[in-house]
């Protein structure tokens, strides 16, 4: 099966914003977003961590769990 040549134009006009090329001042903007996002999850973790391995952690999942318990009426 043959595609007629005016569909491929058709597709090529189409599909040409997809290709267009960064402008030279965006060029490494994903790669800033990407490190940004990085630090952030990294730094979010390790407060969790902290958090979450001390008292207050466990006094935290004790009250949460007791909690469920109630709703389910189990506790």
């Amino acid at each position: 099966m043959r595609v007629r040549p005016t569909f491929r134009r058709y597709l090529h006009g189409h599909r040409a914003h997809l290709r267009r090329p960064a402008a030279a001042d965006e060029r490494g903007i994903t790669t800033a977003e990407y490190a940004v996002g990085t630090a952030a999850g990294a730094g979010l973790a390790g407060l969790l961590y902290k958090l979450l391995t001390g008292g207050f952690g466990d006094q935290l999942l004790k009250t949460l769990f007791d909690h469920v318990l109630s709703l389910l009426g189990i506790g």
